[in-house]
């Protein structure tokens, strides 16, 4: 079975708004308007997506920092949650809710992840102010063995009173077969999280032809739910949330993100959706074409 899973939330809020980025990214729509964050869940579901994401990407103490907000990351978390799960109550369907823990530095910084000591208590936090409001958690945009390993843990742990799945999806250098932005393999990267018994394995915010790539590897290592969720854009070493995507290369059309979906669920992916500057039209056309594709009895 296919799950279709939502698009970037980030860029989409910004657009929505109409104002630009500022260093809270994604939760300045939590502080500015909580509504458009609903109305862009909605928008997702009725594109087709069965699973959403919590804007939950940078309610983390780095970014809320620059607006004095450290302290309750917790707090705008937990927020997060809510919106999702109201958004899937209004919307009637059948729709999960991942609760997404990422990177706390910056995305793609595998020399900037926060020592373990300091990342555990604040995932540990952050999966707390979701629990309740999610149907599994994500460990996204995991950039090096260490980052990805330092969330599933803590997400393990909070998951399991409500037994609820925990998937990992890391991003992966934009040269199909390099591996981890950190370097790192992926058979290293699944390795150091085998004893977690986790549900789900992904790969995010990197090219189509990367996860591609990924998925021949990964599906060698695992029978579990594997897929991938790319950006829209090429992402250059040295990218953060506050630099434009469209300056850094062409942009792949609509038809090039269906058939990268297309030829994922070929090589055995079950869930599928799209990362930076993916939009609910492109999650709508994925949604069509997987309706539409021929099935065999």
């Amino acid at each position: 079975m296919i799950t279709i899973l939502d698009g970037g939330m980030g860029v989409e809020l910004i657009r929505r708004s109409g104002d630009g980025r500022t260093p809270l990214w994604s939760a300045q729509a939590l502080v500015d308007a909580p509504e458009v964050v609903v109305e862009t869940h909605l928008d997702y579901i009725a594109a087709g997506a069965r699973m959403i994401i919590t804007n939950s990407y940078s309610t983390v103490p780095s970014y809320l920092k620059s607006a004095g907000m450290e302290s309750r990351y917790a707090e705008m978390t937990t927020m997060a949650g809510e919106l999702a799960r109201r958004a899937v109550a209004e919307s009637g369907a059948d729709v999960q809710v991942a609760g997404s823990l990422p990177p706390l530095s910056e995305s793609y910084r595998p020399d900037l992840v926060p020592p373990d000591a300091d990342s555990r208590p604040i995932y540990a936090t952050m999966a707390a102010a979701l629990e309740r409001n999610v149907d599994l958690f994500i460990c996204e945009t995991m950039s090096s063995v260490r980052e990805g390993r330092n969330a599933a843990i803590e997400a393990r742990k909070v998951s399991t009173a409500r037994q609820l799945p925990v998937y990992i999806s890391w991003t992966l250098d934009e040269e199909p077969g390099k591996g981890l932005r950190s370097g790192e393999s992926i058979p290293e990267a699944f390795a150091a999280v085998v004893d977690l018994d986790l549900d789900g394995f992904l790969f995010n915010c990197t090219s189509p032809e990367a996860i591609e790539a990924g998925l021949v590897t990964l599906t060698k290592l695992t029978d579990k739910t594997v897929g991938g969720y790319p950006n829209r854009y090429r992402v250059p070493d040295g990218w953060t949330l506050g630099d434009e995507m469209s300056d850094h290369g062409e942009a792949f059309s609509t038809r090039r993100f269906v058939d990268g979906a297309m030829r994922a669920f070929e090589l055995g992916a079950t869930i599928y959706g799209g990362c930076c500057t993916v939009g609910p039209d492109d999650i709508a056309a994925l949604s069509k074409a997987t309706r539409d594709a021929p099935t065999s009895e």
